[in-house]
């Protein structure tokens, strides 16, 4: 933005470089904001913080084992399991957070890699290879499937999305497997193979290699096996409708159990679990809960995709509205992408919103209020939105679902 846009709006500016340290400066101390303020929170509301590994020992105890080796045993009336998710290894690929590096290593290079490779082009992927190829990267992301953007995401949005990425540098391998990597030097050689056509080999290299597949639950040595409680084949915490696991006092919830692995996922469940525990309703709609990918531009998306409707064999309209004819996206020279609405057939009920474009992720919550609502298209096309804002967008896509076409 500093070498192209600044210059067209008339503000000039010199040597513009990257303070690699600084950046990673400013990262730690965001972090550390955040992560202190729980720590804050926890102060706040009395809630006793023990660190070590903890460990459910009975179904009314839970033993915490700690850095310097002692342990504390704690006896409770009920147990909330909230471990959370690791990064799932690739077999055959060791991680060393230094040139072979997860999302973790990822986040504290010392310098920019010449050359990155990403396995996988899922919503973390696509992140921090963005992130990267925006500090100077040559970036490129090779995906087992045929699109990128991993599960949810509509199939439209997908398509456009790999342009805009493209556009801006990045460069895809789709259909393609990884097969292994082997370090000499400082260069790190990727054997890659088609997914169709395993004949069709080919040899990458880079300076930094992301393994960016996927996380797994964190469930491991919590007990549960000797509690009676088994985890099922992707290794998550089978619970009812209620959060409780076959131990009635022994609760999971967030990464853990089923569901996509999202920070505010976790949190609701959280929130109607501990209600639930104290006699209150339990209810979340997963399919009201948005999903982002925080890359420029961002993609969101709440509900279901077109592929999904079509699937389930539920009839439904599409509406769709281009940032391009967007007065606040034109003004700020970001007019990429869309906002694409569906809604039933037959009662004009919203049943998926998805948005590629400047502010995604903050436009999807206007579309997730609609949809746990229950409201119309046509409910959210005759709600007046201030001029100018990218908001107007969903307006218009609403109105296009409803009406047939937009103002």
């Amino acid at each position: 933005m500093a070498h192209t846009d600044f210059k067209n709006r008339g503000i000039l500016v010199d040597n513009v470089r990257l303070d690699l340290e600084a950046l990673m400066k400013a990262k730690e101390t965001a972090v550390k904001s955040l992560t202190g303020g729980i720590a804050q929170l926890f102060k706040k509301n009395k809630i006793t913080l023990i660190k070590g590994h903890g460990k459910i020992t009975a179904p009314n105890q839970v033993t915490a084992l700690k850095e310097d080796g002692s342990s504390e045993v704690v006896t409770t009336k009920n147990i909330l399991i909230a471990t959370g998710s690791e990064v799932t290894p690739f077999s055959g690929i060791e991680i060393d957070e230094q040139q072979i590096v997860s999302s973790t290593g990822a986040l504290s290079l010392t310098e920019v890699p010449k050359r990155l490779i990403v396995i996988g082009a899922g919503v973390i992927g696509l992140e921090l290879g963005s992130v990267w190829s925006r500090l100077g990267a040559d970036v490129t992301a090779v995906e087992f499937l045929t699109s990128i953007g991993g599960i949810g995401i509509d199939g439209e949005v997908a398509k456009s999305f790999q342009k805009i990425l493209t556009k801006q540098g990045l460069k895809f391998k789709l259909g393609t497997k990884v097969t292994g990597a082997s370090k000499s030097g400082g260069v790190i050689k990727v054997s890659v193979e088609d997914v169709q056509n395993p004949d069709k080999k080919e040899e990458l290299e880079c300076e930094v290699l992301l393994v960016c597949i996927g996380r797994r639950p964190y469930t491991a040595n919590l007990g549960l096996e000797e509690l009676g409680i088994e985890r099922d084949q992707r290794g998550r915490i089978p619970v009812n409708s209620v959060f409780q696991t076959v131990i009635p006092n022994v609760y999971a919830i967030g990464d853990c159990i089923h569901g996509p692995m999202l920070a505010h996922k976790a949190e609701d469940e959280g929130i109607v679990c501990v209600e639930g525990i104290k006699g209150g309703p339990v209810h979340i709609d997963y399919n009201c809960i948005p999903s982002v990918i925080y890359t420029h531009p961002e993609v969101a998306w709440v509900g279901r995709s077109e592929e999904d409707l079509k699937s389930e064999g539920i009839d439904f309209k599409i509406g769709k509205f281009p940032f391009l004819a967007n007065s606040r996206a034109k003004t700020n020279n970001e007019t990429d992408g869309f906002v694409k609405v569906l809604s039933d057939k037959a009662t004009d009920r919203i049943l998926g919103t998805h948005i590629i474009g400047p502010s995604a992720g903050e436009l999807i919550n206007e579309a997730v209020l609609a949809q746990e609502y229950g409201a119309a298209a046509e409910d959210v096309a005759r709600a007046c939105h201030a001029h100018p804002t990218c908001a107007e967008a969903l307006r218009e896509a609403n109105l296009a679902a409803y009406f047939g076409k937009p103002i």
